[in-house]
Order: C-alpha cells, then structure tokens, then sequence
C-alpha cells in the first residue's frame, strides 16, 4: 500500500528569512485535521524542507531525546553545537552530499545558519525517534561524492548492525540517490517492514505511480521499491526503511 501526501498539502513556515515546507505537523504549522499521519510515520517524525536565506539561519536552540539527520541540497551550513563529538563540540561547514547527524539524547544546544552573503541555503532535516531515551549527546558528519549517490540506492546511515557509515540509534535506514535522466533503482523491503520515499528534486515513477518534487510516499506491505526518473533533468531523493 503506498500513500502520497502532495507538496502542496505539507504543511508551511514562511517568515522573513525560511521558506520550511513541513511533511508532518511541525510547531505552529499543523497538517489538516483527517491527513494521513500528521505527526509521523513509524519512527519517522520530522521531514522539513527548508529554504534559508543568505546569511540567515536557526539560532542556538536546545533538543532532547532525537536522532536528528541534516542532509545539504544547495549552498553551505554553518552547523555549531555543544556536544561532546569534539572539544569543545563541533563547528563544521557542510555542502550538498554531506550527512549531519546528532543524537540530542539527554540534551544537546545547536545551531544551523547559512554563511553566504548571496546564496541560499536548502537542507532537508529529519527527525526520527530514538530507540530509547537518555541516550549520551553524540554527533557525526559523512561527505558523500556524487559518485556515491549517481544512479545507486546509497546507504547513508544505519542502525548499528546495517553497515552503514553513519549512526542511528534506531532500526532505521537512509538511503539517498541522484538519479540521471531514465535511470531506475530498486529496493527490497524486509517482511514487515515499511518505508518513506520523498523526491527532493525532480520527479519520479515509484512502483507506477508519479510524484513531483515535494510529495511524500508513505509504503506498507511492498516487497519490492521501484524508482526511476521523469522528465529531463533527473531525480534526487531519499528513502527511510523502517521497522
């Protein structure tokens, strides 16, 4: 069973400086009252879209009890935060094809800002449940070539048991692709196991059916994943396999 929540139907945040497109409830910006799952699917529980402006960003803020994965599609971030991955914590500047991952745990303090004075800067952040509370703060980034990600399903990061060069502390799976014009990929899905498909750029057919830049695929009870490009310019999306 696969479900499609359009682009236009995700909720928005729009102030001065962030254009964030929300597929689930997010802060003040509710999906509407009947959606299928407003506030999360599975673990899964934040997939934002956002948009920041040159010199911009998120100020520190603090987070708790999150596995919180930031994954760079335009322009640079400028990432700070206070846990204990580094002296002091971290200070990094990210491009597109890098992973960011935090476990927020027992508390972390973090912010997320865009350093050009001309370009804009677009992330997707997800958040997805721990596998259990009071886990110790943690942070880890991954830079992934283009020739990671062309025309391959990658495996991005992972439980501790999956392989894959990047952490989560839950049993879940993110893979990202960027698929060249007609190019497909496919992914086996585990008995019981279910998945979310979300195109960040470009269109693409999964198992048959269309979806734009934007929409978010929600799949149960699929054993096999198809995905292949439309249009001329290629797809980029990912994917979360999940318990």
């Amino acid at each position: 069973m696969i479900t499609i929540r359009k682009a236009d139907d995700r909720a928005m945040t729009r102030i001065g400086w962030l254009d964030g497109r929300h597929t689930f409830s997010f802060g003040r910006s509710p999906i509407p009252n009947g959606a299928p799952y407003p506030d999360g699917f599975r673990s899964l529980l934040v997939v934002n879209d956002d948009r920041v402006k040159a010199g911009m960003g998120f100020s520190e803020h603090p987070h708790s009890d999150m596995e919180i994965i930031t994954y760079v599609l335009d322009g640079r971030l400028a990432h700070k935060d206070n846990s204990t991955g580094g002296a002091g914590g971290n200070a990094k500047s990210l491009a597109p094809g890098w992973i960011q991952r935090m476990s927020a745990g027992t508390g972390i303090r973090h912010s997320e800002f865009n350093p050009s004075p001309t370009d804009q800067l677009r992330l997707l952040q997800i958040w997805i449940r721990p596998e259990r509370e009071g886990l110790k703060p943690s942070y880890e980034d991954r830079e992934f070539a283009d020739a990671d990600l062309r025309d391959r399903l990658a495996l991005l990061a992972g439980h501790k048991d999956s392989g894959a060069p990047t952490l989560i502390h839950q049993d879940a799976l993110f893979f990202a692709s960027r698929l060249s014009n007609a190019a497909s990929i496919r992914h086996t899905m585990a008995e019981g196991r279910h998945a979310f498909v979300h195109p960040a750029k470009g269109s693409a057919v999964l198992n048959g059916i269309s979806l734009s830049e934007g929409d978010g695929a929600f799949i149960g009870d699929e054993r096999e994943i198809a995905i292949a490009a439309q249009g001329d310019t290629g797809a980029e999306f990912i994917l979360i396999d999940l318990a």
